[in-house]
């Protein structure tokens, strides 16, 4: 057991290509998180990007021993909140970004987002890194990038406690079809946005 602005423009929404019904992840047995850990490892593999999985800290307290030769915890603490789930270097740029999940068809829960989350992401702007949220509605097989700074907006007007929905995300977000290898090509809009002239961080004041 563990325990636990100004108002933004409207940016061109950008599709990656691929055929979704053919690719989806979902349709191979994969989770969200592990389908983008093979897209990072495939990045990787081809000397694209280096992004990993932020490990989570905890404090073990107990652990029972089933077997001599095997190890079961308990009861763990963690030992500080976390951040964001994944981080790394692009093309010189630091990546840092959340991912999520829901079965919801309209709208991602903003219980999802916690205030120390949002803090993160407002310093890894202010710093110029390229921060965003990956978010993925499951019973409709569509995945959507956002900018930091739209979460941020949507979170401090007002809004924490209700819920992102996909219309918002739709309008200030981009849609990322599924391909097969990386099965989430999340750095091609990364990539399309960087090489189109401004900076991602300037584009999302």
């Amino acid at each position: 057991m563990v325990n636990y602005p100004n108002r933004p423009h409207t940016p061109q929404r950008l599709r990656t290509a691929g055929k979704k019904q053919e690719t989806d992840f979902a349709n191979r047995g994969m989770s969200f998180e592990a389908a983008i850990n093979a897209s990072n490892a495939f990045y990787l593999a081809h000397d694209k990007a280096v992004i990993h999985k932020k490990p989570t800290p905890v404090q073990i307290v107990k652990v029972d021993y089933p077997k001599r030769s095997r190890a079961k915890i308990v009861e763990a603490y963690f030992r500080q909140a976390s951040t964001t789930d994944y981080s790394g270097v692009y093309k010189g740029h630091y990546i840092d970004f959340e991912a999520k999940e829901t079965r919801q068809k309209t709208a991602m829960p903003m219980k999802n987002f916690h205030h120390h989350q949002i803090v993160h992401m407002e310093k890894v702007l202010a710093q110029g890194g390229i921060c965003f949220t990956l978010l993925h509605f499951s019973r409709l097989g569509e995945t959507y990038l956002l900018p930091a700074s739209y979460l941020i907006a949507h979170y401090n007007s007002d809004q924490e406690g209700q819920s992102l929905s996909l219309s918002y995300i739709r309008k200030f977000g981009y849609e990322i079809a599924p391909s097969a290898y990386p099965s989430v090509p999340y750095l091609d809009i990364i990539d399309k946005l960087i090489l189109g002239g401004d900076s991602y961080a300037d584009q999302h004041q």
